[in-house]
């Protein structure tokens, strides 16, 4: 009996130590990379805050995307304060003022990667110690479509205005595909508006901070690219206001 006790005891000790030995593997393949740094006041107490954008790595040392990302604020009062956000492929941080009270915000771009390359965009404040999401400007609503003739339209909500384009220059290709028969669409089709590309800020007119976004128009995938959307925002009385819209073709 005794015989069978050490047994069991001596297999549960080695099935511990390596479900700790796991544990620890799984520990040190989780550590954190400092993907940038920064240090300024964003409390307004005069005092230099230190920002950190941190990222953990997944365990496949071949894959560079990241499993997790965050923003680390080690403030002045020796608080630190954490923001967690999306996974990604890779990450930027900036500080600039852009809900013009007089402090930089924390503006971070995260890029998803793929074949659509968009990016999920976090705009904080940390005025007086409280950590507050501004949030970003919301991307631009359109109605797209394809038209008769080899065209396509594109309408901005916001502002009403319809855009218009001649892809004439893709008709061998629509017509393989059977998009279209002797000029006319065989069944209506929408284009894709896809997220913002990418979102930056921008010095306007006005000498103040805002945001500029751009978006992609395709066509029946992605690499058919009919146009881009820019738009400029400006952060007025606590919510974000569209400045301007201008529209490119692509292709050619």
């Amino acid at each position: 009996m005794k015989k069978e006790m050490a047994l069991a005891f001596t297999a549960f000790f080695f099935i511990s130590l390596s479900a700790i030995t796991v544990a620890y593997a799984f520990e040190e393949n989780s550590k954190t990379i400092e993907i940038a740094k920064k240090e300024a006041d964003i409390t307004g107490d005069g005092k230099n805050e230190a920002i950190l954008l941190k990222g953990v790595p997944y365990q496949d040392e071949e894959d560079d995307y990241l499993s997790e990302i965050f923003a680390e604020v080690k403030a002045s009062n020796g608080q630190t304060y954490t923001i967690p956000l999306e996974s990604g492929s890779k990450a930027a941080m900036q500080l600039v003022d852009l809900n013009n009270d007089g402090l930089k915000d924390l503006f971070i771009s995260i890029f998803t990667g793929g074949s659509g390359g968009t990016t999920m965009d976090h705009l904080y404040t940390m005025k007086n110690f409280q950590k507050t999401d501004l949030s970003v400007p919301d991307p631009l609503e359109m109605e797209s479509r394809f038209l008769n003739g080899y065209k396509a339209e594109i309408k901005i909500a916001e502002t009403g205005k319809s855009y218009f384009f001649n892809l004439k220059d893709r008709k061998k290709y629509y017509k393989k595909l059977g998009l279209y028969h002797k000029g006319r669409l065989n069944e209506p089709i929408e284009l894709t508006v896809n997220p913002y590309s990418s979102l930056k800020p921008i010095k306007l007119e006005d000498g103040r901070y805002g945001l500029t976004g751009v978006q992609r128009v395709t066509g029946i995938a992605n690499a058919d690219m009919i146009a881009s959307a820019e738009s400029t925002w400006s952060y007025i009385n606590g919510s974000w206001r569209l400045a301007h819209v201008k529209i490119f073709k692509e292709g050619k």
